[in-house]
C-alpha cells in the first residue's frame, strides 16, 4: 500500500497542473498597445499637472473644489487607463491571469505562474522588462498625484505673501 501511494505514476498525477509538460511559450507582450496606453495616461498625467498648478494659484474656495473634483475625475481615468494596461494579452499572459491587478504580484503569489518566465525568450524578457519599468513609473506617478490631492483637499487655500 505505501509502495503505491510513492508510485511514479502517482506522483506524476499529483504534480502542478498549471506548468504542463511542453507548455508552449508564452506570446510576447502587445508593446504597441501597451504605448498607445502609456502616451493616452501620459497625456493625462499632463491634465493633472496643469490642474494642480491651477489649484495651487485659487484663492476662491468654491473654485477650488470644482478644480478638486475635476482632478479627482482625471485621476480615476488614468487609473482606468493603467489598469487595462494589464488587460488579457497585454503583458504577455493571455488568459493566464483571470482576477489578478499586476504581474503575478497580486492574487495569491507567484505560484500560478508556473514557469512563465522561464520559457520566455530574451526578446520577450527585454519588452516585459521595459513594460514593468514604464508601469512602475505610472503607479509612482499616481500615487504623488494621490498625495497633492489629499494635500490640497484638506489644506485650505494660503493667501499669496
Amino acid at each position: 500500500m505505501c509502495s503505491a501511494l510513492i508510485s511514479p505514476t502517482l506522483l506524476a498525477a499529483s504534480t502542478d497542473s498549471a506548468t504542463p509538460q511542453g507548455a508552449a511559450t508564452p506570446q510576447s507582450p502587445d508593446t504597441a498597445a501597451f504605448d498607445k496606453s502609456l502616451a493616452e495616461f501620459n497625456e493625462l498625467m499632463r491634465t493633472m499637472q496643469s490642474q494642480m498648478n491651477e489649484i495651487r494659484q485659487t484663492q476662491d474656495p468654491q473654485a477650488r473644489q470644482n478644480l478638486l473634483q475635476k482632478h479627482w475625475a482625471t485621476m480615476q481615468s488614468a487609473m482606468a487607463t493603467m489598469r487595462g494596461v494589464w488587460g488579457p494579452g497585454m503583458m504577455g499572459y493571455g488568459g493566464m491571469h483571470r482576477g489578478m491587478t499586476g504581474p503575478g504580484m497580486m492574487g495569491g503569489g507567484w505560484g500560478h505562474m508556473g514557469g512563465y518566465y522561464s520559457r520566455l525568450t530574451p526578446e520577450q524578457l527585454r519588452q516585459r522588462q521595459y513594460m514593468t519599468d514604464q508601469y512602475l513609473l505610472m503607479q509612482e506617478e499616481m500615487m504623488n498625484n494621490m498625495m497633492w490631492q489629499q494635500q490640497y483637499w484638506m489644506a485650505p487655500p494660503t493667501s499669496p505673501r
